[in-house]
């Protein structure tokens, strides 16, 4: 392999991270820019100056203006908002508060991610429901293959449908609006795992009708790890419940939803990743002169370009139309017969790009159907140079 080690994007001065490592690996837990670490630290400093004034007194009005940004850029009122640490907490908190019986079906895709599929087997287990698994074939034609599976698999049994707004795996953008509306024909609710989809995707919640939708701002949006939202329309608000049980389930408050005061305060804990999300929808509103939108325009060309690249490189078809394509994009690479790499299974690939050319980007082994695929999740400190690196370093890896 002959190229110099790439550049960064100009705009990764903005970002601490390591020069000395190209690192492509936005979409596994983000990274937050320095301007926002700042404001989170500068909270940090003032709740540990005065604890009492800080939890107890102001936190609930500061929560109120933190989530009004968030609400108007996801399209919903802020009041239907509430925040958690993550999506898979935001999937857990609802799959934990509906009550299922058995012969209950409930619906999901074969690209859900492992950690709410974990979560919807234990519910499912739990209440004597079946899972029912809609296979969605990847390489991927379009759009109408993932309308026409998931529809296919529907029962006057199916209960709920979980699927993920873009697939962890593939990079997917699954078409939820579609699939939200054609259940809600049938009855039947929607619970959209949008761990990627804040900061990636325009949204617009109330439009878009679900009845729960979760989703990561530190992915996309670029906020402190541990923060993400969890929507929930208002006429099922009723029944969900924080998975913390604490002062507001005995409140006598009137002033307030049953939603907000459960949710908003769950325990003693650091609520300064929640608090630093207006920090971070400002600075990317000021990346470009287009604001997010064009932060999510230029995410996704590199995204194509990106993937354009590799398979150029490799000889390899796209598996996914561009249609369907966010920040996120996979390609598929030939199968290997050699073991991952413990403790945490890392695919032997993944670790020589990493010792070899301190390029930090996944390989995964994605079982269903048996796959191994490279992603690529491009952020605003990214440059095409670092893909023509990855590329060339890949194709001198692969026999």
């Amino acid at each position: 392999m002959t190229m110099p080690f790439p550049s960064p994007s100009p705009l990764a001065a903005h970002w601490d991270l390591d020069p000395e490592v190209v690192f492509l690996n936005h979409g596994s837990f983000g990274a937050c820019p320095r301007i926002v670490l700042a404001r989170q630290h500068e909270l940090q400093r003032e709740m540990e100056a005065e604890p009492l004034r800080f939890l107890h007194r102001e936190l609930e009005p500061r929560l109120d203006e933190a989530r009004r940004p968030l609400a108007a850029l996801v399209g919903c009122d802020a009041d239907d908002l509430a925040f958690v640490r993550n999506a898979t907490e935001g999937v857990n908190t609802v799959l934990r508060s509906l009550e299922f019986a058995p012969g209950d079906e409930l619906l999901v895709t074969d690209h859900e991610y492992n950690a709410c599929r974990n979560a919807l087997d234990f519910v499912a287990a739990r209440a004597g429901a079946r899972i029912v698994v809609a296979e969605i074939p990847f390489p991927l034609a379009g759009p109408h293959v993932v309308v026409e599976r998931v529809l296919g698999a529907v029962t006057d049994r199916t209960r709920l449908l979980l699927v993920d707004a873009v697939t962890s795996p593939t990079g997917v953008v699954n078409p939820i609006a579609e699939l939200v509306r054609a259940l809600d024909e049938r009855g039947i609710d929607t619970l959209v795992d949008g761990a990627h989809a804040p900061g990636m995707l325009p949204l617009a919640l109330a439009e878009l009708g679900c009845a729960y939708f979760t989703g990561n701002c530190h992915k996309w949006l670029c906020t402190p790890k541990g923060s993400a939202l969890l929507y929930v329309r208002r006429d099922r608000q009723h029944a969900i419940r924080p998975l913390t049980i604490s002062h507001g389930a005995n409140s006598t408050r009137t002033d307030r939803s049953r939603f907000r005061l459960e949710f908003d305060f769950t325990g003693t804990a650091d609520y300064t990743p929640f608090l630093s999300v207006p920090t971070a929808i400002e600075f990317l509103d000021g990346l470009f002169p287009g604001g997010i939108d064009d932060v999510r325009r230029h995410n996704h060309e590199l995204a194509i370009a990106g993937r354009n690249l590799l398979c150029e490189t490799l000889g390899i078809e796209p598996p996914a139309p561009e249609s369907m394509i966010g920040s996120l994009a996979s390609v598929v690479l030939p199968p290997s017969d050699e073991p991952p790499i413990p403790p945490v299974g890392l695919d032997p690939l993944q670790q020589a790009l990493m010792d070899r050319f301190a390029i930090e980007v996944p390989v995964m082994r994605w079982p269903r159907p048996e796959l191994r695929l490279l992603r690529i999740s491009p952020q605003a400190y990214n440059s095409l140079d670092q893909y023509r690196y990855l590329a060339e370093a890949v194709a001198s890896l692969l026999p």
